[in-house]
């Protein structure tokens, strides 16, 4: 039995029920994939449920403000996929009526669309032969090939490409990429697979090798870079507070903060003019009392950088400029970090 026709009988034993999959809605599957990257489908599937329900088609996405579109991506993170999905929304609105190109290159030059994502569209929606390669593909097809050229290397996508194309030929190219997928995401998974048990045990390089927890390989190293973080909370004897939108690139556009201050330092104080000097920027000029509300700087871990927070309690009389009700801040699209201390402070 060939390689391909094993993999989807495997898959058709044992595909996991989701929403995307009742149908081939270009939109729903093009959701789904952005949803899912760097985002265990568990984890997803909720947000992806409440996107349907918020925005039925690609063309009610596109009408939606940006606000409501981060609003229900918060909690996800890597938030310039939500930035990416709602441009893309916009643009097929505009230059499509609405409707998904069926063109790989033309889909593939939308807005937060690279060779996965339009592979796996013109895949399961055209029937079109283009391997999808992710994380789970580049696991599968290295183990059980004994493919050891690095995945982060130079030249490594388009090898294992040609290799999933080639093992594709005479499948049905939508079953085949969910079936490749689907195998790395339950069976030969990234610590510990159940090798005794799978269908490819008489044909898996590293497993007759006893590379299974070597493959595949990864040459280099992410570099982390270590932030600190300051947030100062002004609020008054109503709890309102003051927030503004993250400018400019970089993690979380577009999302609301407390005031910051960032620093070089793992931990310091504040004099009274740095403080005041944050005060005059937002117009406030009032007495005021701080404290520090963490004792211990909270640990926010992200793929590249590790950053330490600290919260400061600025407390003000009534003050005009406090402009966000204790109530409305569940309006306001925030890093989770940020959503965590909104919840404990303001609305517990």
């Amino acid at each position: 039995m060939s390689f391909h026709n094993k993999l989807i009988n495997w898959y058709n034993e044992n595909r996991r029920s989701f929403p995307w999959r009742e149908n081939k809605e270009p939109y729903n599957v093009w959701l789904s994939e952005i949803i899912l990257q760097q985002t265990r489908a568990a984890q997803g599937l909720p947000y992806y449920e409440r996107f349907i329900s918020a925005f039925p088609t690609v063309s009610e996405l596109a009408k939606a403000s940006e606000d409501q579109v981060m609003h229900l991506w918060q909690g996800l993170g890597y938030y310039s996929r939500a930035r990416n999905l709602h441009a893309t929304a916009k643009e097929i609105a505009d230059s499509y009526d609405g409707k998904f190109p069926n063109d790989f290159n033309k889909i593939k030059r939308l807005m937060g669309i690279g060779d996965y994502t339009a592979s796996a569209i013109t895949s399961i929606c055209f029937n079109q032969d283009h391997a999808v390669v992710d994380g789970n593909v580049y696991r599968v097809l290295s183990r059980i090939f004994g493919m050891d050229q690095p995945i982060d290397a130079s030249g490594a996508h388009k090898i294992y490409k040609e290799k999933a194309q080639q093992l594709m030929k005479g499948a049905p190219p939508g079953d085949f990429n969910q079936a490749l997928m689907e195998f790395g995401a339950l069976q030969c998974v990234p610590k510990s697979p159940n090798c005794s048990d799978c269908i490819f045990q008489n044909k898996c390089l590293a497993f007759q090798q006893g590379k299974v927890s070597s493959l595949p390989i990864k040459s280099k190293k992410i570099k982390v870079q270590k932030r600190y973080l300051h947030y100062f909370v002004l609020t008054d004897d109503s709890k309102n507070t003051l927030l503004e939108k993250r400018k400019g690139k970089g993690i979380w556009q577009n999302l609301y903060q407390f005031p910051l201050i960032e620093t070089f330092e793992k931990q310091k104080n504040f004099t009274s003019q740095e403080l005041e000097s944050l005060l005059n920027k937002y117009h406030i000029e009032a007495d005021y009392v701080m404290e520090k509300w963490n004792e211990l700087p909270v640990i926010h871990k992200l793929s590249h950088q590790l950053l330490e927070i600290n919260f400061w309690i600025v407390k003000l009389k009534e003050n005009a400029n406090l402009d966000i009700q204790c109530r409305k801040m569940k309006n306001y699209p925030m890093p989770r970090v940020l959503q965590n201390f909104r919840d404990n402070f303001f609305i517990s």
